[in-house]
């Protein structure tokens, strides 16, 4: 599937989409209106932007639209992840956790939790 970049407004419309689909503009704005304190157009504008995108489908349902996502959480995140390290650390994930290790931002859970995932690389897991 080809990357398909959304914006941070737009991404706070798919969560909501990724978290309850199919939802109608009215519920999507339900939800996202005393979020974000965003305008119905504001919303309506977004999921039209995500539609033209290809990253949701409309599904007529009588007289409105049903919305559901098909670019898939995972894949934007792996989208969004991969851009932030080619973009920050030449795409090197050692340069970030070195980074946040030099900021103290590494709790002992995450040395931990880090310290099982490169236990399971080593494993062949």
């Amino acid at each position: 599937m080809k990357t398909i970049l959304i914006s941070e407004a737009e991404s706070i419309v798919m969560q909501s989409l990724w978290d309850n689909n199919p939802l109608g503009a009215d519920e999507v704005i339900a939800a996202l209106s005393s979020q974000q304190n965003w305008q119905e157009a504001t919303i309506k504008t977004l999921l039209n932007r995500l539609l033209k995108k290809g990253a949701i489908r409309a599904e007529k349902d009588g007289r409105r639209f049903l919305y559901a996502p098909i670019l898939k959480r995972e894949q934007w995140i792996h989208s969004e992840s991969k851009g932030f390290l080619d973009r920050m650390f030449d795409g090197k994930i050692a340069p970030l956790v070195a980074h946040f290790s030099q900021q103290k931002k590494l709790t002992k859970q995450d040395i931990a939790e880090l310290k099982r995932l490169i236990a399971e690389l080593g494993d062949g897991k």
